[in-house]
């Protein structure tokens, strides 16, 4: 039996797990707080400068003193340890910056859920949480379960006016938020040599987004071309086994968007048309490569933008920003009536220059648009691509790109992932059970609010608390105690990587969480902080508001008055960490059994 491009990077079946040493540790503006858990941890000094690529990107030029002073720490850090591959203010967006070092048969990890994007290099790349790269720092390796793959393939090639961040976003919308919880995508198919290595870094990127662990395409032509050399890759055998198969026939697709206020609402461009917008953003991991640019410059040539409208422009990285300029792209932007910004990650996240008003419907060329998700929980997102973007910034509304009055429509209805309307004022606790069963894709902007993200640092449990679950539940910071339980729907702890919710969730000590399925890495996250996470479905379906809920963690049962539900124990390794109350304490006492 064939082995796909996980198992033979991992040299092991899926759902196996195994130890391994990446080949890069992604972290960024987060690494001030990673190195007070590596001290914590024991940590002296870091097992391999080598491994680690530092980037000072999500915030950047930093907007606080505090922050200021944290970049300075992280300046200091990586001169002591030796750290060569760290790139400072103004170099580039981490995943920008990250196709300098990516290459074939890599691993790499970052404490970012976009780390995906690396698998556009024919590496296996995939995203952790903080305490768990400081462990890397002070380990060397970590743990992996093997997962199971979807091979997607694509046939033809895209039409005109539409781009492969169409193309992501139809498989989304396909699929589901959650339609790849934990799985690898491999990406076969002729249409694969129609997509330039910018195109394959949007798809990877939105790997995260599908729930994916990971993305990867194949190291051919396309890819040896980029990066100046050949390079012999790994891939799938042509018998290999796939938990799932889709084909996708490039040309028959259109211009989507994802809507408000999750990225599996998708529709056609054409459906939505029409909508008056406030503010444009062309730029992020995923969509600021010079291509996104010169698609966008060719729009907005010789136009202006209307007047109110604000449009924002932020080139990938320094190298990018340069040849923008050298093209004559800025120039035809700034014209247009854009403001180009520094390079930095800062409008996607809700941090930094161009948080929205209230009221107010945005289009980006962003990865997400949860509510809240760019600081302003009252204004809309829709995502897009930078050709569509740039056009519907010029006509003041959400303008279709082909030019025509178009009637497409979006093939595919969502029957999950539903966006519900929150009450933050409804009460939702009783007999120590918090109820949010009715809740799919509870994010972790809305679990703990991404402007808060450097503010406060993951390591500070006790600021952390009063913060949580604000974005659902105005009582949960006031009321929850040791030992309360919450019941919760399906792709818990979705979107960002940050580990607050489950290190307040934690500290809290929140004695389970009980779910219809989690993200994957806030699945990761929670076992590294000790806090229990039961993906018990029928659980859930079971439960009604006031019934009473028992767990025994020696049995593996949860109680609903007198119906008990069997889940799966964690293995024996990762058990061990679960025991020691979280990766720090363990790696303080203990080293990785190998």
């Amino acid at each position: 039996m064939g082995k796909t491009f996980v198992e033979k990077i991992f040299n092991a079946n899926c759902n196996s797990i195994v130890f391994a040493k990446p080949d890069i540790v992604l972290t960024h503006d987060n690494t001030a707080s990673i190195a007070e858990t590596f001290k914590k941890m024991g940590g002296v000094h870091v097992n391999d400068p080598n491994q680690l690529l530092i980037v000072l990107d999500h915030n950047a030029p930093p907007t606080g003193a505090a922050l200021a002073n944290d970049y300075q720490k992280i300046r200091d850090f990586a001169e002591a340890e030796g750290v060569e591959k760290f790139h400072d203010v103004g170099s580039g967006i981490c995943h920008q910056i990250m196709a300098l070092y990516a290459r074939p048969n890599m691993i790499i990890v970052g404490s970012d859920s976009h780390t995906c994007t690396a698998g556009a290099f024919n590496a296996f790349a995939a995203g952790i949480d903080r305490t768990e790269s400081a462990g890397l720092w002070k380990q060397g390796e970590t743990w992996f379960r093997v997962p199971e793959s979807i091979k997607v393939t694509l046939n033809g090639k895209l039409p005109q006016h539409v781009y492969a961040k169409d193309l992501a976003l139809w498989i989304i919308g396909m699929i589901g938020s959650e339609g790849a919880d934990y799985m690898s995508i491999e990406y076969h198919g002729d249409g694969v040599k129609t997509l330039s290595v910018s195109d394959r870094m949007t798809l990877a990127n939105l790997a995260s987004e599908m729930g994916a662990k990971n993305a990867v395409f194949p190291a051919d032509e396309i890819l040896h071309e980029y990066i100046g050399a050949k390079t012999e890759g790994i891939w799938a055998d042509e018998d290999a086994v796939y938990a799932k198969e889709i084909t996708i026939d490039l040309t028959q697709l259109f211009p989507v968007v994802s809507a408000p206020h999750h990225v599996d609402n998708v529709k056609a461009v054409a459906q939505v048309k029409g909508t008056k917008i406030h503010q444009a953003v062309i730029g992020t991991c995923t969509n600021g490569r010079i291509e996104d640019l010169r698609q966008a410059a060719a729009i907005l040539e010789g136009k202006t933008i209307p007047k109110g409208l604000q449009l924002l422009i932020i080139p990938a990285s320094k190298e990018i920003y340069l040849q923008a300029i050298q093209e004559g792209l800025i120039e035809i932007m700034l014209e247009a009536g854009a403001n180009v910004l520094s390079t930095s990650c800062g409008p996607c996240l809700g941090t930094g220059q161009g948080i929205p008003a209230d009221n107010v419907n945005v289009i980006s060329t962003a990865n997400r648009n949860f509510k809240g998700r760019m600081g302003n929980k009252e204004a809309s997102i829709y995502l897009a691509s930078p050709a569509t973007v740039a056009y519907s910034a010029i006509k003041g509304e959400i303008a279709d790109p082909k030019k025509i009055n178009a009637n497409d429509i979006y093939p595919y209805k969502k029957e999950q992932s539903t966006t519900i309307d929150i009450d933050e004022s409804e009460n939702r606790l009783e007999h120590k059970v918090w109820n949010y069963a009715d809740i799919d894709n509870m994010n972790t902007d809305q679990m703990f609010a991404g402007n808060l993200t450097y503010a406060i640092k993951s390591a500070e449990a006790d600021k952390i608390k009063p913060h949580l679950f604000v974005g659902v539940d105005k009582h949960f910071t006031e009321k929850a105690t040791a030992d309360d339980i919450v019941i919760a729907g399906a792709n818990f702890g979705c979107g960002s990587s940050r580990e607050h919710p489950s290190v307040g969730l934690a500290y809290i000590g929140i004695k389970a969480v009980i779910c219809k399925s989690v993200n994957r890495i806030f699945y990761r996250s929670s076992i590294n902080q000790g806090l229990p996470i039961i993906v018990l479905p029928e659980a859930v379906d079971a439960y009604k508001q006031g019934d009473k809920v028992n767990i025994d963690f020696e049995t593996a049962k949860v109680f609903i008055n007198d119906k008990s539900f069997t889940f799966s124990k964690l293995p024996t390794k990762l058990m061990e960490i679960f025991n020691a109350k979280g990766l720090a304490n363990y790696l303080k006492n203990f080293h990785l059994n190998l």
